[in-house]
């Protein structure tokens, strides 16, 4: 390592590290979760395909939507154009909250289906599933928490002159959201 770089560099490259070490320790987590989805479906009770409400698929779209207009707000806010930023990450922030509604939507379905998480109703596949999405949305949670705090900073004034590594490690982490959900959809979906 270079000694003689300046303070902010070193900051900015262990800012950056320490996201990448957290996003890597929940792709771990939830590797692990996928790992043993598989390796219980070999047993007896396991029920071999649910079929997954289409409000998981509309909740799909809007993350994976809500992934541009947060990479659009960036893009604004790299050529100073504030008022466009803010208005990107308002309809970031409403496409996260439409993805939270379609998310409960679809659990009604399942439940609606006559699966249930707890209870003499429940099956461990059940139990799997809600604890991948629900885990999941945890994480989004605090991903709308460091959207609200990227848009109040935004309107505050607080990146000017390329000072955006707040905003650029909102965006990748939310980026990684969005990735980790499209895998856990796909994963649900097709594993049989």
């Amino acid at each position: 390592m270079n000694t003689s770089e300046p303070l902010n560099i070193k900051t900015n490259r262990a800012k950056k590290m320490m996201l990448w070490f957290g996003m890597i320790s929940m792709s771990m987590t939830f590797a692990g979760l996928t790992s043993a989805y598989v390796v219980s479906s070999s047993r007896a009770d396991w029920i071999q395909q649910i079929e997954l409400p289409f409000s998981f698929s509309i909740s799909t779209f809007l993350i994976v939507a809500s992934s541009f207009t947060f990479h659009l707000a960036l893009k604004m806010l790299k050529k100073n154009k504030n008022k466009y930023t803010q208005l990107l990450l308002i309809m970031t922030l409403g496409l996260a909250i439409g993805f939270v509604y379609f998310q409960f939507q679809g659990f009604n379905g399942i439940i609606e289906s006559g699966y249930y998480f707890t209870g003499p109703e429940s099956s461990i596949t059940t139990s799997y599933l809600y604890v991948l999405v629900l885990l999941h949305l945890a994480h989004l949670i605090a991903g709308i928490i460091i959207v609200l705090i990227v848009f109040f900073k935004t309107i505050s004034g607080s990146y000017f002159n390329g000072e955006t590594l707040g905003f650029e490690l909102a965006l990748t982490f939310w980026h990684f959201l969005d990735i980790l959900w499209v895998y856990l959809f796909l994963f649900v979906s097709f594993y049989n």
